[in-house]
């Protein structure tokens, strides 16, 4: 006889007698229902259990409604790209010296009046023509005008140059010291001051056609020869040099004239193993005197 039923959801049909796999051996007196009567029940469960098996899937179609895909990512530039520029060293922007600016503007009214013959520009060295050497000033060139402050860089002539400190004046010659407070404050490299001291060079070339530019080598700086700071000076000056057309830019170099025969700055003539004494800025004067005096015109 044929029994049918359920074991875990699944259906299942077997005869009088057979195990059953799902819940174990069948026995008689479970079995109360005729033969058709069974046929008639198993027939539709395992119509269905045998569609379920031989009925193909409806294959999953693909979605076309989604986003389309991203278009790539442009790589971006690497930092070491050959189309990048470097950055420009600090030596050769213009930048103002902050607090020197009522300085700068008294040169600036100097430089309207357009009577200076010869200007002395350049940092505290420059400006101490005014303090340690001022009687030598006097003496030598009076009559001269002075564009010194202390501390400035490069940077800080430029911008000054830029804004005002040689408009309206036709100087025959410009006494330029600059650049120890580039090597010695900043520790720039001996080529970057080169290149803000070149700029300058330009832009006094522009302002003032008809000038001369006596453009001095930095003095020494520290005490003995092998000082770090006047290693830097002295690789700074062999890129000076060459700036130098013998003309209109001449190059002038009285460093040894302030050091002994070891090398080593005289104190008495660089007390701070930087800036000049008395007898220093009297070096100086004697050592262009005659071009001062040649620009001035009328034998002082």
């Amino acid at each position: 006889m044929l029994y049918a039923g359920h074991a875990n959801g699944v259906p299942y049909a077997w005869s009088k007698g057979v195990a059953n796999t799902a819940t174990g051996p069948l026995h008689h007196k479970d079995c109360t229902m005729n033969h058709t009567a069974l046929t008639l029940l198993a027939l539709p469960l395992l119509l269905t259990a045998t569609m379920a098996q031989t009925t193909p899937s409806t294959p999953v179609k693909p979605d076309t409604t989604s986003a389309p895909a991203s278009k790539p990512m442009t790589p971006s530039t690497p930092t070491n790209s050959p189309d990048t520029k470097p950055a420009l060293p600090k030596a050769v922007i213009p930048a103002l010296h902050e607090g020197t600016e009522p300085r700068s503007n008294a040169f600036n009214a100097i430089a309207k009046e357009g009577k200076a013959k010869v200007v002395f520009l350049g940092d505290s060295i420059t400006e101490q023509w005014a303090g340690a050497g001022k009687s030598v000033w006097e003496k030598h060139f009076a009559g001269c005008a002075n564009f010194g402050i202390g501390g400035d860089r490069t940077e800080h002539i430029l911008w000054r140059i830029d804004h005002g400190n040689f408009d309206g004046l036709k100087p025959n010659l410009i006494v330029l010291l600059i650049g120890t407070n580039n090597t010695g404050h900043r520790m720039d490299p001996a080529a970057e001051t080169a290149a803000g001291v070149r700029a300058i060079l330009d832009r006094l070339r522009t302002k003032c056609p008809d000038a001369t530019i006596l453009m001095m080598a930095i003095f020494p700086r520290g005490e003995k020869a092998d000082d770090s700071l006047r290693a830097i000076n002295t690789q700074l000056n062999a890129l000076l040099q060459p700036m130098a057309d013998g003309t209109k830019i001449i190059y002038k170099d009285i460093g040894s004239k302030f050091l002994d025969d070891k090398g080593n700055a005289k104190k008495d003539l660089m007390p701070d193993y930087l800036h000049l004494s008395e007898a220093g800025y009297t070096i100086w004067a004697e050592a262009i005197g005659e071009d001062v005096k040649k620009a001035m015109g009328n034998g002082q």
